[in-house]
């Protein structure tokens, strides 16, 4: 499948390009960042309901780490909740994979359980596959190839895993559609499952409970709306919380910054541009 490359004016120092079309391993999303400040990159990581695989390449540096000293340096995966970290860099140029954590085993080679607030180095999953795609990226002349050779392992290691069973599939699904707002009773007659066994088989595949999966989701539909302007008290309104103290203690657990601050990130700007459901408008 060709892909057809937009790519959006720097946002806080980063250029950010992106395929408009999905590529051939559903559930799986790409994009492509550049950054060009002279200044170090410092952004903290937002949580998002996916697996995060980012593939550097170049000259540049990037590392992952938490105030402890804690650093993860170079190609890495990380969880869907991998804690209070933040990424920094300079001259870092990457391409940027979400994978849905119901095709995560199968495509990674690990269970999203196993990687419960950690980051990994991709080379430690995939060894010589890593460090080829690093090349080939560095060599590609532009982020169409980027992206192509990106989607072309991925389809090639599909089935390195386990596929997750067809009623946690179902479960996350609804999850996702219904924006974090679906029970988890409802979830559990909806797949023919027992509450206990939703919950043991949802957590040992996809990493977390039902129940925190939808606030995970309910989170990140919160944050964009944040960020497109809308205010804390509406979106607490019409996101399904309780009240707007609710959604901060929420925003709080997940990023350690309040509604305002977060909304105010550059961080997830670049996020959203990144990993925007509508189509891009072309600039170049």
């Amino acid at each position: 499948m060709p892909f057809t490359v937009y790519e959006h004016g720097a946002v806080a120092g980063w250029d950010v390009a992106r395929p408009l079309r999905p590529g051939r391993t559903a559930g799986i999303s790409l994009a492509g960042f550049r950054y060009r400040s002279a200044d170090p990159a410092d952004l903290p990581v937002i949580p998002h309901p996916a697996v995060t695989v980012v593939v550097e390449f170049g000259d540049g540096s990037l590392a992952m780490g938490d105030a402890g000293g804690w650093q993860q340096r170079g190609s890495l995966v990380a969880g869907l909740v991998p804690g209070a970290v933040r990424v920094r860099g300079e001259n870092v140029t990457c391409v940027e994979v979400h994978v849905s954590p119901v095709v995560a085993h199968a495509v990674l080679g690990i269970c999203p359980a196993e990687l419960d607030r950690t980051v990994v180095a991709l080379d430690d999953l995939w060894g010589r596959d890593a460090a080829r795609l690093r090349e080939q990226l560095g060599d590609a002349p532009s982020w169409e190839d980027r992206f192509a050779l990106t989607d072309a392992l991925l389809s090639h290691r599909r089935g390195t895993g386990p596929s997750a069973d067809p009623e946690v599939v179902r479960a996350w699904d609804r999850i996702v559609v219904s924006r974090g707002s679906v029970r988890v009773e409802d979830l559990a007659a909806e797949v023919g499952w027992s509450r206990r066994r939703l919950w043991s088989r949802f957590r040992s595949q996809v990493g977390l409970p039902p129940k925190r999966a939808a606030t995970l989701v309910r989170f990140r539909h919160a944050a964009h709306r944040l960020t497109a302007g809308d205010s804390a008290a509406r979106v607490a309104a019409e996101c399904g919380y309780a009240d707007q103290s609710h959604l901060h203690r929420e925003i709080l657990a997940f990023t350690g910054m309040t509604p305002a601050t977060l909304a105010a990130d550059p961080g997830l700007t670049v996020d959203d541009i990144a990993w925007a459901s509508t189509a891009p408008v072309e600039t170049g």
